[in-house]
């Protein structure tokens, strides 16, 4: 009788890892990808702006430096770190 005691805790001991093997991603890869997504918007948000306010007159903001360089890396590296996040393994 002991012996059926130790076994159903060694079987209900199993079952939670097995459960937790089934997940595709760990809280990690949960963690990469919120990360992700923030720099994404982060980027989208450092391209805006450079609107005039008369559509008769050219704004040269639109050309500057965050516009047209540093807002497409900071995105592109959101997109890396997104499927870093997708592809790394789950601990």
């Amino acid at each position: 009788m002991a012996k059926s005691v130790v076994d159903k805790k060694a079987a209900v001991k199993e079952t939670p890892t097995a459960d937790r093997a089934d997940f595709a991603f760990g809280k990690e890869n949960y963690r990469l990808f919120i990360a992700a997504i923030a720099i994404i918007i982060v980027g989208y948000a450092l391209m805006s702006g450079g609107k005039t306010t008369d559509p008769k007159i050219f704004n040269e903001e639109i050309f500057s430096f965050r516009r047209i360089t540093l807002a497409p890396i900071v995105v592109l590296a959101g997109y890396v770190l997104g499927v870093y996040a997708i592809v790394k393994k789950a601990d």
